[in-house]
């Protein structure tokens, strides 16, 4: 019934009184100001933005615990800094093979992060080799909508799983 009400009152519309529309129609009222006095949609405002926070954290943890434990198997004298942000980012590079002040490549926008991107890239290509794993695995964020998630299920894989390939 409410939601009839809702509907002739938007198609009809409400020679703009707006009013009436809150009135009538308390999901509009919630994020408007009007009735619970914008009560319902705050509190869906703040508790999406709590889960974005928390989501974001849980990530950064897993992120930074699979890539200590990457640099502990394969013996790196500093895993600690998988903890640390941007020095994350040198750790892998340095693990790759290149020296950590490439990281000063994210101080130049666009450019200097396109190459710090493809150089990380490279990096981990060279680790996922080193810990026996494929290293196409290092391309997975570049594919569009799911890289994410598969190049966090790679540094897992190669982070708590033995190596696919065998030894001989």
């Amino acid at each position: 019934m409410t939601f009839e009400t809702c509907e002739k009152l938007i198609e009809g519309g409400f020679e703009g009184n707006i009013s009436e529309l809150i009135v009538q129609c308390p999901f509009v009222g919630a994020f408007t100001g009007g009735m619970a006095g914008g009560i319902v949609g705050g509190t869906i405002v703040a508790l999406g933005i709590m889960f974005m926070v928390i989501f974001g954290i849980a990530l950064y943890i897993y992120t930074a615990l699979a890539w200590y434990t990457i640099a502990k198997k394969q013996k790196y004298k500093y895993p600690w800094l998988a903890w640390i942000p941007i020095a994350n980012i040198s750790l892998i590079l340095q693990m790759g093979g290149f020296h950590w002040a490439w990281v000063f490549l994210i101080l130049i926008p666009i450019l200097g992060w396109i190459a710090l991107f493809v150089i990380t890239i490279i990096a981990k290509w060279r680790i996922f080799e080193k810990g026996k794993y494929p290293g196409w695995f290092s391309l997975a964020p570049i594919i569009p909508k799911v890289g994410g998630l598969l190049n966090l299920i790679a540094i897992g894989l190669l982070a708590w799983r033995k190596s696919i390939k065998k030894k001989k």
